[in-house]
């Protein structure tokens, strides 16, 4: 009798340990657990730690609580402005609903990685190139909302959506390069025109101040003089002033111009013309007696 209740005991202790065993579930820190008892969920969602289910009726799930990060593949896209480029991104996301996500989504890390593929393109066709390549915190934003709103019913929040990298065209790149030049150049120059205005106005001062003392610029020729020679050269090159260039050129143009004596007005008077009539003529007659002269 003893030993009948003593293999009684010991096979009751055995079903309990099995039965223990096949119930004893652990949750780890990081998880969450979804019961469904035959099929239906059941409300209470099981914390970390040690818990029971009910074997061969209740069915644990466990759902990662952890932020996902999910590398979303490169898409190509045509811009606004028509330029055709390749866009990555990365999402980083997790479960905040456990029993959302695994009741109304079947996979929910497959959806998001749908969504964010569909969304990044939608962006690419909305934006234009230069807001790509500057204006990347807006369209994280953007791009983050339009992941989250879908993703909120599935019991998964969008923690941060960021674009890692923008592949142009080689045409695109060296076009990008020859205006970056261009511009550059126009900067240099202008800085170069400015920096020519400011010396021109120093450079007048000065010219205006050695005008008024004229041993200035005697001895700014020979401070010019004595820092050309310090450089031991074979030849000396000794500035000359331009004023002195302009004299004599003015003095040359005045030594071969012809001399031109000033002509003075001829006054010419007029005197009337007295009518002076013939002197009489003589006249010959001729008669029977012969030719003899007379005057009327």
């Amino acid at each position: 009798m003893v030993e009948e209740l003593v293999a009684a005991g010991a096979t009751l202790a055995s079903a309990g340990v099995v039965y223990v065993m096949a119930a004893a579930r652990v949750v780890k820190q990081y998880e969450r657990g979804v019961v469904f008892r035959l099929g239906r969920l059941r409300d209470e969602v099981r914390g970390p730690g040690f818990t029971m289910i009910v074997p061969f009726v209740d069915r644990l799930q466990k759902v990662n609580m952890q932020v996902v990060t999910m590398p979303v593949p490169a898409q190509e896209g045509i811009t606004r402005d028509n330029v055709t480029v390749r866009v990555d991104a990365v999402v980083y996301f997790k479960v905040t609903g456990p029993a959302e996500a695994v009741v109304r989504v079947e996979d929910y890390r497959f959806a998001v990685a749908q969504m964010a593929q569909t969304s990044l393109r939608s962006i690419i066709g909305k934006s234009e190139l230069d807001d790509l390549l500057s204006s990347r915190e807006k369209l994280n934003q953007g791009l983050e909302l339009m992941i989250d709103s879908p993703a909120v019913e599935w019991g998964v929040t969008i923690d941060r959506v960021e674009i890692k990298d923008v592949s142009l065209p080689e045409t695109m790149k060296r076009s990008m390069a020859r205006q970056a030049e261009a511009d550059r150049e126009r900067r240099a120059r202008v800085i170069n025109a400015d920096a020519e205005l400011q010396a021109s106005k120093k450079l007048a001062e000065a010219a205006q101040q050695m005008a008024d003392t004229p041993a200035a610029l005697q001895l700014r020729l020979l401070q010019t003089v004595t820092a050309v020679a310090a450089e031991k050269n074979s030849t000396l090159v000794l500035p000359f002033p331009v004023e002195l260039l302009r004299f004599l050129e003015k003095a040359q143009q005045t030594a071969g111009a012809p001399q031109q004596v000033p002509q003075q007005p001829v006054q010419v008077q007029q005197q009337p013309v007295q009518e002076q009539l013939p002197s009489p003529v003589p006249r010959l007659e001729t008669g029977p007696e012969g030719a003899k002269s007379g005057q009327d």
